[in-house]
């Protein structure tokens, strides 16, 4: 059995926070968010960290983050570039926005080799939810025809901020756990009588999303053959959606995982959890997160020094 490995998402600037949030001290002894993701994951049993950042991010992330994992953790780095892309494909001239979580996921083909777990660089996601995914991908067995993916599903009251509207996938299972649909919400929040909406976008309209209701914070765990499957899905994505708007369109991970799931190549069992997210989506979101951080270390749940 392949040792599952962590995939980290890090190549973004952070252009609504206004900085390199990826980097910027919250823990009581200057931790970032992404120590606590990598502590939490050694707990669980990863051995194995590869961040997927831009090339101007690496000596940041070595003097920091990977300096730190290495001790614990074997850490690799690839980058999202428009480079890395299926043999024949070039991305629209000018375009400067990535191509999107998915592109991003793809970026590590050739050098995972085992099944992954994928997570965003801002989030604090809990160790409950590094146990349940690592548990899951452990059992995998790669020679099953069906990809047997999991994500961690959050409460979505458990993810929202103060600050500002958040973007989340909104999930629906069935009877037996298993994912049957995720539509991507960009602009959820809380209304001044509790009410949790999301607004309108892209031509949508918008409405309301019952307490309770599980949601994916990109938490999620995939076998290695759905590396195989995203080469395809980016061919059908720069023959389509990207064909039609070069500038913005992007291929986020909710859409490979429902056209997988929908033609019957996947199955995605939705781990549930009742954690609470913490993320610095806003700058403004800084010190509720490092209240909370602090908050569990004086509970003993994290030293003070990881």
């Amino acid at each position: 059995m392949n040792t599952p490995v962590l995939v980290i998402m890090a190549a973004g600037m952070g252009s609504r926070y206004g900085g390199l949030k990826q980097i910027d001290p919250i823990g009581p002894s200057g931790q970032i968010i992404l120590d606590y993701s990598v502590y939490d994951a050694y707990r669980a049993g990863f051995r194995r960290v590869v961040f997927i950042i831009k090339p101007e991010l690496q000596e940041a992330f070595e003097t920091t983050i990977g300096k730190r994992a290495s001790r614990l953790m074997q850490v690799d780095y690839v980058y999202q570039t428009f480079d890395k892309l299926p043999e024949g494909l070039t991305a629209p001239e000018g375009r400067v926005k990535p191509l999107g979580t998915g592109h991003a996921v793809y970026c590590v083909r050739g050098v995972v080799d085992a099944p992954f777990a994928v997570i965003n660089a801002d989030d604090f996601y809990g160790e409950d939810a590094f146990r349940k995914i690592y548990d899951h991908l452990s059992r995998l067995d790669e020679t099953d025809p069906i990809h047997r993916c999991c994500m961690v599903g959050y409460r979505v009251e458990n993810t929202l901020t103060e600050n500002g509207t958040v973007a989340r996938g909104v999930c629906t299972a069935d009877g037996s756990g298993y994912l049957t649909s995720i539509v991507e919400r960009t602009k959820i929040f809380r209304e001044p009588d509790g009410t949790i909406r999301y607004a309108e976008d892209g031509g949508e309209p918008g409405g309301t999303i019952a307490e309770g209701t599980p949601v994916s914070m990109n938490l999620w765990g995939f076998p290695c053959g759905c590396l195989d499957e995203l080469e395809r899905m980016l061919r059908e994505f720069f023959d389509g959606k990207l064909k039609a708007d070069p500038e913005k369109a992007e291929l986020y991970i909710p859409t490979v995982v429902n056209e997988l799931t929908e033609a019957g190549r996947a199955t995605v069992q939705v781990l549930q959890t009742d954690a609470r997210w913490f993320g610095v989506t806003y700058r403004e979101d800084k010190p509720t997160v490092m209240a909370a951080i602090a908050q569990m270390t004086e509970d003993g749940a994290y030293p003070r020094e990881l």
